[in-house]
Protein backbone atom coordinates (compact mmCIF):
# COMPACT_ATOMS: atom_id res chain seq x y z
CA UNK A 1 0.00 0.00 0.00
CA UNK A 2 1.35 3.46 -0.89
CA UNK A 3 0.90 5.52 2.28
CA UNK A 4 2.65 8.54 0.76
CA UNK A 5 -0.19 8.96 -1.75
CA UNK A 6 -2.86 9.03 0.98
CA UNK A 7 -4.06 12.22 2.58
CA UNK A 8 -3.45 12.51 6.31
CA UNK A 9 -7.18 11.91 6.92
CA UNK A 10 -7.09 8.75 4.80
CA UNK A 11 -3.94 7.56 6.52
CA UNK A 12 -5.45 8.16 9.97
CA UNK A 13 -8.52 6.15 8.99
CA UNK A 14 -6.33 3.34 7.64
CA UNK A 15 -4.22 3.24 10.83
CA UNK A 16 -7.35 3.12 12.99
CA UNK A 17 -8.73 0.25 10.93
CA UNK A 18 -5.35 -1.56 10.76
CA UNK A 19 -3.76 -0.97 14.14
CA UNK A 20 -1.27 -3.80 13.65
CA UNK A 21 0.32 -2.09 10.61
CA UNK A 22 3.44 -0.53 12.15
CA UNK A 23 4.67 0.83 8.81
CA UNK A 24 1.45 2.81 8.34
CA UNK A 25 1.62 4.12 11.90
CA UNK A 26 5.22 5.28 11.48
CA UNK A 27 4.37 6.92 8.17
CA UNK A 28 1.48 8.77 9.82
CA UNK A 29 3.69 9.99 12.67
CA UNK A 30 6.33 11.16 10.21
CA UNK A 31 3.75 13.00 8.11
CA UNK A 32 2.18 14.67 11.15
CA UNK A 33 5.60 15.84 12.36
CA UNK A 34 6.50 17.15 8.92
CA UNK A 35 3.15 18.77 8.11
CA UNK A 36 2.72 20.20 11.60
CA UNK A 37 6.09 21.93 11.52
CA UNK A 38 4.59 25.27 10.55
CA UNK A 39 2.46 25.50 13.68
CA UNK A 40 3.72 28.08 16.12
CA UNK A 41 4.85 26.85 19.52
CA UNK A 42 4.12 28.88 22.60
CA UNK A 43 5.77 28.48 25.99
CA UNK A 44 3.63 27.43 28.95
CA UNK A 45 2.63 30.36 31.15
CA UNK A 46 4.72 30.51 34.30
CA UNK A 47 3.01 33.27 36.26
CA UNK A 48 -0.59 34.00 37.19
CA UNK A 49 -0.41 37.14 35.06
CA UNK A 50 0.66 35.09 32.02
CA UNK A 51 -2.11 32.55 32.68
CA UNK A 52 -4.66 35.38 32.68
CA UNK A 53 -3.23 36.79 29.44
CA UNK A 54 -3.37 33.35 27.82
CA UNK A 55 -6.96 32.76 28.97
CA UNK A 56 -8.06 36.13 27.60
CA UNK A 57 -6.36 35.44 24.28
CA UNK A 58 -8.03 32.02 24.05
CA UNK A 59 -11.46 33.45 24.84
CA UNK A 60 -10.96 36.16 22.20
CA UNK A 61 -9.86 33.59 19.62
CA UNK A 62 -12.80 31.28 20.38
CA UNK A 63 -15.27 34.16 20.18
CA UNK A 64 -14.19 34.64 16.62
Amino acid sequence: MNFEMMSIAELKAYVLANRQDDAAFHCLVDRLETDGGDSPLYPAPTTLENVAIMEAAMRERLAG
